[in-house]
């Protein structure tokens, strides 16, 4: 039986205060799709609010794109699937075998404190079951407990850099940067120099960098599930 991967993605489409848009970052949904896609995984596309997702107008610009946007933009199923996300309400844990959680800004403001959020990367990660996340995808980690402590204490972790932050100058925008709350979680937290791929894998859980990260995060992910 092939893998059943639920993918969830930000419904959150400003940045902060501003009037900036946000969303999802094209790369990160795109490039595990098709890792997954290619792989025979059965794929579960989910957000806050279902339906389509809002994306990152800067991750959709002629500089942002890779082999796999290109594909993306190509493949009319997948648009398909995209503009018709799951609720997350909707969703049983039970369903699958893994979830995968794609960055952009905007998970820091839903996910991160999205109940229903929470409660699924518990479920399935109390049950031995693989949770993933790329960049400001870690976000979604913020409030999520195993066997009393934060899910991350303890374990090697990774995610978008405060010197990434910085660079594309919105730590003073973020309502939290994801390498110092991954730390105060009590996650042992590594990165490689800034827009470098970089993975880090500890037991169940599975961290990427960046946009640069996102197709190695999800290849990290099937290695896991076997």
């Amino acid at each position: 039986m092939s893998q059943r991967i639920l993918m969830v993605l930000t419904s959150h489409d400003r940045l902060g205060d501003s009037q900036h848009r946000t969303g999802f970052w094209l790369e990160e949904f795109a490039a595990p799709y098709y890792v997954f896609r290619d792989a025979g995984c059965a794929i579960t596309l989910a957000s806050p609010a279902g339906g389509q997702p809002p994306l990152d107008p800067r991750s959709d610009e002629p500089e942002a794109a890779t082999a796999a946007t290109d594909r993306f933009r190509a493949d009319s199923d997948a648009t398909d699937a995209l503009a018709n996300t799951r609720k997350l309400e909707d969703l049983d844990a039970g369903d699958y075998d893994a979830v995968f959680f794609p960055g952009g800004h905007g998970p820091l403001w839903d996910l991160a404190e999205n109940g229903d959020c929470i409660a699924l990367i518990e479920a399935l990660y109390s049950s031995g079951r693989p949770v993933a996340a790329v960049c400001h995808g870690p976000a979604a980690l913020r409030h999520a407990f195993s066997a009393g402590e934060p899910l991350v204490r303890g374990l090697k972790v990774t995610g978008f850099s405060n010197q990434e932050e910085d660079a594309i100058g919105l730590t003073g925008i973020v309502p939290f940067l994801i390498e110092d709350m991954l730390r105060s979680n009590g996650g042992h937290y590594s990165r490689a120099d800034v827009w470098q791929e970089y993975v880090v894998s500890d037991g169940r859980l599975v961290t990427g960098q960046n946009p640069a990260s996102s197709a190695a995060t999800a290849r990290a992910l099937l290695q896991l599930l076997g």
